[in-house]
């Protein structure tokens, strides 16, 4: 195990030792989830151009996904497992890039941000991806250079973001398909 962290922790040093004053204020601007509204608002003309009023239901189903995703993320490891974010660990304290002074909470395995966008986009991409073809892969390359970010901030390792982009795919994955089960929605989830 402590191989496995030691590894982690040198990825780590690597990604976030590639920064520049010209890219700090893009990744962090990347990692708000705030700034994704305009992107939201598409994926929501999407589904309701898409399924009509079974958005509403597609909207909740949106909702209990990333509640899942979130809270699960904090409470089933986070508050569990108790690793320290880079940002706070004492034995790299000096060596981790951090951008506008923004450290994050004491904890970091999983990444809520990994899990929370890794759900949207599995759940998403169930019901979007058969009339848009360009969209899993448009939403999974959004996921993943927002989960870059959380490494490029140094506010988590590659396994914190790892593991929660695959948590988050999981959460996202049994929504869409017993969440398509009960709504009874006409796509196919496999």
């Amino acid at each position: 195990m402590n191989a496995l962290l030691d590894l982690d922790q040198s990825i780590f040093l690597a990604i976030n030792g590639w920064h520049s004053t010209f890219m700090d204020p893009i990744m962090f601007f990347i990692s708000g989830k705030l700034n994704w509204i305009p992107v939201y608002m598409v994926l929501l003309y999407l589904v309701f151009k898409t399924y009509g009023n079974k958005g509403w239901y597609i909207l909740l189903l949106v909702a209990i996904t990333i509640a899942l995703a979130d809270q699960g993320s904090v409470l089933l490891f986070k508050n569990t497992v108790q690793r320290l974010r880079p940002s706070h660990e004492p034995s790299l304290s000096g060596w981790v890039h951090v951008v506008n002074n923004y450290r994050g909470g004491d904890f970091g395995f999983v990444s809520p941000h990994a899990a929370n966008f890794f759900a949207l986009v599995t759940f998403l991409g169930f019901f979007l991806r058969e009339k848009y073809k360009w969209i899993l892969p448009v939403m999974l390359v959004w996921a993943t250079v927002i989960a870059y970010s959380r490494i490029y901030l140094g506010v988590h390792y590659p396994g914190d973001v790892l593991c929660g982009g695959l948590y988050g795919a999981l959460i996202g994955y049994l929504v869409a398909r017993y969440g398509n089960q009960w709504l009874k929605i006409k796509t196919t989830i496999s």
